[in-house]
């Protein structure tokens, strides 16, 4: 299942269009927040697809039967443009635990380039549910090599892989990829192209960049 945030209107768009604006994206600190409130907005609608039980809070008043999350997923991101799209999850579900991946990318002399998983720092994932968060989902190779990074330390009970901007061929290739109904979708806006160099058009550029500065 892809759910797309921005097939209606809301303060999301607000956000996303401000990642894409050149003249904005020369404020990296507004750019990370932007990430970061976008984070927030994510964690807000897959909350609602969690499990809940209702609990009793004592008010100075009396007692109040609250619903109240049964368990809090796991917000897993990847190295190093997830990262502050990463806190506005967690600035949501403030008790998670969490998991990181580095994926680099290796570019090549004859112009393509190959992603390969560096890093992993995983925590329990067992029968939890799992929140894989990036910015952008261009050729798919980065959330697919993540993910399956991730299930080499436990079954999740289910997985929501979430990117801010995505790219029809990356989607294709994540339903190719991940085929199964353990495993949600979620993304802000869908874009039609992409580049030899698997940028997104018109997409927002290269959002580690623009949040941390250009690599050498």
């Amino acid at each position: 299942m892809i759910h797309i945030l921005s097939s209606g209107d809301s303060i999301l768009n607000q956000y996303i269009s401000e990642l894409r604006d050149v003249e904005i994206q020369k404020d990296s600190l507004r750019f990370r927040y932007n990430l970061e409130r976008l984070g927030g907005i994510f964690a807000y609608e897959i909350s609602r697809k969690l499990a809940f039980e209702t609990k009793e809070v004592t008010t100075p008043l009396g007692i109040a039967n609250v619903p109240m999350l049964t368990e809090y997923p796991v917000l897993a991101t990847i190295l190093r443009a997830g990262l502050p799209f990463h806190q506005g999850f967690l600035n949501f579900f403030d008790k998670s635990e969490n998991a990181f991946i580095s994926a680099f990318r290796r570019h090549h002399k004859d112009g393509t380039f190959s992603i390969s998983i560096e890093y992993s720092s995983v925590t329990e994932i067992d029968s939890k549910v799992v929140i894989l968060c990036d910015t952008m989902l261009a050729s798919g190779s980065s959330m697919v090599l993540a993910y399956k990074e991730l299930i080499t330390h436990g079954k999740p009970l289910h997985t929501h892989l979430v990117a801010v901007v995505a790219n029809v061929e990356g989607i294709e290739y994540v339903k190719k990829n991940i085929s199964r109904d353990d495993v949600t979708v979620w993304v802000g806006v869908i874009d039609d192209e992409m580049t030899a160099q698997s940028y997104i058009v018109p997409g927002l550029g290269d959002a580690g960049d623009l949040a941390y500065g250009k690599k050498p």
